[in-house]
């Protein structure tokens, strides 16, 4: 990753370091496994809450309305953050993983990221 101007970020190396002629052999695909861009997102910047779905609500009995508000859902095809922790609601054990770059939230998950939401709601979902 390459620092931009401002200095206060990284930004994805979009410029070839190689002759053309080996760029493909030597770099292949550069950008993958970085999440840039607009698909990669911010925890909670959109989409629905475990209150706005009913399946969810039913599920988790043991949290106020207000609560389950307070649990952002990662919209359907979102790119998940490499190396984040993520609880899948919608698995009937609950699964915790780690993603990796390639992942995405898919239709049938119900996906929570451990950074949308405080340690004692996590806690709380994860059953600790």
């Amino acid at each position: 990753m390459a620092r931009d101007e401002a200095g206060g970020g990284n930004t994805p190396q979009h410029e070839s370091k190689h002759p053309e002629e080996w760029s493909e052999d030597l770099e292949g695909d550069r950008l993958a496994g970085q999440n840039v861009g607009p698909e990669a997102g911010r925890p909670g910047d959109e989409g629905l809450t475990a209150g706005d779905i009913p399946e969810l609500r039913e599920k988790l009995t043991g949290f106020r309305k207000d609560e389950l508000d307070r649990i952002p859902i990662v919209p359907e095809g979102q790119t998940l953050r490499q190396g984040a922790s993520y609880l899948d609601l919608g698995d009937a054990g609950g699964s915790e993983f780690t993603a990796t770059g390639e992942m995405t939230a898919g239709s049938d998950q119900r996906l929570v990221d451990k950074q949308a939401v405080d340690y004692e709601m996590w806690n709380r979902l994860t059953g600790r």
